[in-house]
Order: structure tokens, then C-alpha cells, then sequence
């Protein structure tokens, strides 16, 4: 058993990463327009009185305000795709492009219009779109008014939105996730990131932030009720930042420490999935003092609004070891104790093809649901030779070892995988640091760090590798 003939290849992005035309046709504020660039940003995001400041006035370079400016290249940049021979492709639609508020009493034609666009490019091309219906980019005007996710008054206007998208767009878009990497909420110590929150000190707020992973658990189980009712046979996952956790020895603590690791993203995937708390979570908020608020009716939701597959970011594996005199990686996002059998990249993040197989088979034996790798790749500085190409064989064969890790979970382990998605298929800004050199895709996009250059797409050497991976259906890598 090979790649089943009907698997979705393609590449990823999201909207507040890509688009640009922050403010225009309609759009208003979201939270990803008010973070400033640079290897900072992280810092940035926990720092509740850079982004009260931010959120009164905007001073100095925000990255998203123009990012590649695919709101006006979309069809050019889609016909690149197309050449490829994309299968899908993974976009987000920005919430405040359609409710510019977020609790607005109509949408906003515009935006709605520019989406039917979009979607209509893709599908002329033969390419399926996969949509995150909120991809760290919420309205400012709910961080504002509610503290984002900490509030339960988002849940119906999530619920709302979710389903003015799935009644406009039910004839073009039958594959959705609802919340990007939802674990980010309490992963990076920034729920401003995943939740739009500020909170000052998440560690000992746990309350709030923990609050705000249940208000966004609900929504979900919500839209994804929403959704197949509305579109018939419509597939709705979930999405998480995952990766492989390894016990950085056989000391017992090592071990028990990776387990508890993983029970910080699994808690989201298993509620997701499965439709309730786990008991490890429970137990949790009792010993933290954590009381959430809750409704009768959370429970009922939560069981009835259940993900039709298991989606996730996989970019590297990391570490848990009880003594913290170990060097920790210099992984912007992640961290953990550096790995002595992996390479790193030059952001630091450790690269683990056989993790990403390992990963697979874990999820698949956990969920025994369909899965879908709906990002992965190498940020890397990319050099224009004189002649103008770009010989990028350090993302061949990191993207060429994955593809092979997932042949053979798929192969010889027998998971079930509809599909795998590059992430950033076209250079965009990166979410972490809000660099344009971090560059994952096999288009280039002529623009730096400092928002200069022509937006010239042009492209890479990985572009006809990737083009012979789809055309072989994963057979030539």
C-alpha cells in the first residue's frame, strides 16, 4: 500500500501572514496586525504592557500590514500552485476581514467576495481549499472589549461567523479546521498569540488562560456541529502544534516528565476528539485551584461536536529531562534540552524525520481517526544567485526525508493519512519573528526583513522537485 491515489498534496498558509491589505475593502484590526517584527516578537507577545500600548497606537513596523501582499497577487501566486499540480490548498480567512469587529450586526460583503474569489482561483486550477476558520488573528475589537477567548461572550460570535462562512461558501470548501494550533493558547506562555488575550502572568493566571482554551474547545465542538449541518458530507478537523517528545534518558522522572509534556497538547486533541475532559485534566484543575466557568450545555457540545479527522503542525521533536543543568535548544517557539543525535536549523528548531513517523503512529493509535499534516518545513535563508536562482537543496531534503517518514507510516505501519501540506508553499512572514528571511517555500517572494523589495515571485530549485513528488503521487522523491 502506497499513497492512496486520491491524497491531498499541497502547501499551507495562513492570512495574516500572507494577504497584507490590512485595512482595506472593509477589514478591521485584527491581533496579528498589532505585533512588531524581529526575533523580539515572541517576547513581544507575553508582554502585556507592549501590547496595551500597541493596541492605543501603532508605532514603528508591523510585518502583516502589507506582508506578500497576496490579497492582490492571489491569482498569480494561485497559478503557481497550480503548476506544482497542488492538490489543496491550506488558507485562513480572517475574521475581521468579514466581521471587522468581530460582533458586527452584518459581514462585510467585501471580504466575503474576496474568499468567493479566492476559492473559485483555486478550484479553476483543480486545487480542493482547506480553510482555517481562525488562524491567530482574531479581532483587536474583542481583545479589546472582552479580553479575546478569556470571555464566554465569544463563543456565539465564533459560532455566528463559522456559519455565515459555511453558508457562503458551502458549494466551493468541504474541508475546515476551526482553531490553528489550538494548544497555543497555554503552550507559548502568549495566549494573545492563540486566544487574544492579555493576560499579565499566564503562569499564575492559569484560571484565565485555561478559561479561554475551554471557551475556544466549545466553539469548536460548535462549528463543527454548524458546519455538517449546513454542508452535507463536509470534513472538520481540529489542529495542533505537535511534535515528538522523547524522555532525555530512562531515568523514570525523564519518563514520566515526557508524558506529562505530551498531556499539554494531547488535553486539546483528546477533548476534540473523544468529546469530553480527560480525567488527567480534571485532576489537574483540581490541584491548581483552577475552577472553570462552565455551563450545563458545555458538556452536551463538547460530546456532539466531535472532529472528523486529526490535523497538525510538525516541524521537530524535543527533549523532557528533570535535571536543568542540560543546554535547552535555542528553538524560538518550543525549547526543550537539546537533542546531541539531531541536527538543528539555523533558527535552532531540531529536525526529526523519523519523529514525524513516530508521531504519526502515536495519533493514529491514539484516535484511530484520519489524520492530516497540515504543516511542515524548513525556515531557512535562501540565496539569489546572479543568474536569479535559488538552489535550495537543504529544503529538498528536509522536506524529502518527511515525505519518506510519512510513506512509511502509511506503508508498513498502515496509518490512515488523507494528506500533507507544506508549510508557507509561498515565502511568507513568519509568525514567530516576523522575518521574510525565514523562508519555507518553493516560491520566493523579493521582499526583506524590513518590508523592502518588488514582491517579485520567481521560482525555487524545491519547486519542480515538489512538482515530481505530486506528480508521482510520492513515488519519486
Amino acid at each position: 500500500m502506497s499513497f492512496p491515489k486520491n491524497f491531498l498534496w499541497g502547501g499551507a498558509v495562513a492570512a495574516n501572514q500572507c494577504e497584507g491589505a490590512y485595512l482595506e475593502d472593509g477589514k478591521g484590526l485584527s491581533c496579528a496586525d498589532v505585533l512588531h517584527g524581529g526575533k523580539d516578537k515572541m517576547a513581544e507577545m507575553a508582554d502585556a504592557q507592549a501590547l496595551r500600548r500597541n493596541m492605543e497606537k501603532l508605532e514603528g513596523f508591523f510585518p502583516s500590514h502589507e506582508a506578500i501582499d497576496f490579497y492582490h497577487h492571489y491569482k498569480e501566486d494561485i497559478a503557481l500552485m497550480g503548476e506544482m499540480g497542488f492538490k489543496v490548498f491550506r488558507t485562513s480567512i480572517a475574521w475581521s476581514r468579514i466581521f471587522p469587529n468581530g460582533d458586527d450586526a452584518q459581514p462585510n460583503e467585501k471580504g466575503l467576495a474576496f474568499y468567493d474569489s479566492l476559492f473559485d482561483e483555486c478550484l479553476k486550477h483543480g486545487i480542493e481549499p482547506l480553510v482555517t476558520i481562525s488562524h491567530y488573528e482574531s479581532p483587536l475589537a474583542l481583545t479589546k472589549k472582552y479580553n479575546g477567548w478569556t470571555s464566554r461572550e465569544l463563543i456565539p460570535l465564533f459560532e455566528r461567523y463559522a456559519r455565515t462562512l459555511f453558508e457562503r461558501y458551502k458549494g466551493k470548501v468541504k474541508y475546515w479546521l476551526t482553531f490553528n494550533e489550538i494548544n497555543a493558547t497555554t503552550l507559548f506562555g502568549a495566549p494573545f498569540l492563540g486566544a487574544g488575550a492579555i493576560v499579565d502572568d499566564p503562569e499564575k493566571d492559569k484560571c484565565a488562560v485555561y478559561q479561554a482554551a475551554h471557551n475556544q474547545l466549545v466553539a469548536s465542538a460548535l462549528a463543527v456541529k454548524a458546519g455538517h449541518e449546513i454542508i452535507p458530507g463536509a470534513k472538520i478537523g481540529n489542529m495542533i502544534a505537535a511534535m515528538m517528545i522523547y524522555p532525555y534518558s530512562c531515568k523514570p522522572e525523564d519518563v514520566w516528565l515526557k508524558t506529562a509534556r505530551e498531556r499539554e497538547t494531547y488535553f486539546y486533541s483528546d477533548v476534540q476528539a473523544r468529546g469530553y475532559y480527560p480525567s488527567y485534566m480534571e485532576q489537574f484543575f483540581a490541584k491548581q485551584g483552577i475552577e472553570l466557568e462552565r455551563e450545563a450545555d458545555d458538556t452536551r457540545i463538547l460530546r456532539e461536536g466531535t472532529v472528523d479527522f486529526i490535523s497538525f503542525s510538525y516541524y521537530m521533536s524535543m527533549t523532557a529531562s528533570s535535571d536543568p543543568e542540560l543546554t535547552k535548544t535555542s528553538g524560538n517557539l518550543f525549547g526543550g534540552v537539546k537533542n546531541p543525535y539531531l541536527e538543528s536549523s539555523e533558527w535552532g528548531w531540531q529536525i526529526d524525520p523519523l519523529g514525524l513517523r513516530t508521531l504519526l503512529n502515536n495519533l493514529y493509535d491514539r484516535y484511530q481517526k484520519p489524520l492530516f499534516i497540515v504543516e511542515n518545513g524548513l525556515g531557512a535563508k535562501d540565496v539569489v544567485e546572479a543568474d536569479g536562482s535559488i538552489n535550495d537543496d537543504y529544503r529538498i531534503e528536509y522536506l524529502r526525508k518527511h515525505v519518506k517518514a510519512m510513506k512509511d507510516a502509511v506503508e508498513v505501519d498502515g496509518v490512515d493519512l488523507w494528506g500533507y501540506t507544506t508549510w508557507g508553499c509561498i515565502d511568507l512572514i513568519s509568525a514567530s519573528t516576523g522575518e521574510m528571511s525565514k523562508r519555507y517555500g518553493f516560491i520566493y517572494v523579493d521582499k526583506d526583513d524590513e518590508g523592502k523589495g518588488t514582491l517579485k515571485r520567481s521560482r525555487k530549485k524545491s519547486f519542480s522537485w515538489y512538482k515530481g513528488v505530486i506528480e508521482s503521487n510520492g513515488d519519486q522523491l
